[in-house]
């Protein structure tokens, strides 16, 4: 049975930077996961989703569209909070 030659391994000199990893991504553009999701005030969540659900309803419940929902939802509902508070 034939052998496939291989580059042998080498180790890395002293002081020799790692080479980085062809899709490797800085940390601070990493996107959130759910492991460390934002902490929402009481009761925003549900707001934001009849909200949402309004906003999908009144738009003509268009499929396919529901993150831009929910972000004008979220929109709103913080524009609401804002201006209670003024």
């Amino acid at each position: 049975m034939a052998r496939k030659k291989t580059s042998p391994k080498t180790t890395p000199k002293a002081g020799a930077k790692p080479e980085p990893a062809a899709c490797a991504k800085p940390k601070a553009t990493m996107p959130r996961t759910a492991e460390t999701p934002i902490e929402l005030p009481d009761g925003m969540w549900e707001r934001v989703a009849k909200k949402a659900y309004e906003l999908w309803e009144q738009r003509g419940r268009r499929e396919g569209q529901d993150l831009q929902d929910w972000l004008d939802a979220e929109t709103i509902v913080m524009e609401e909070i804002h201006e209670a508070r003024e």
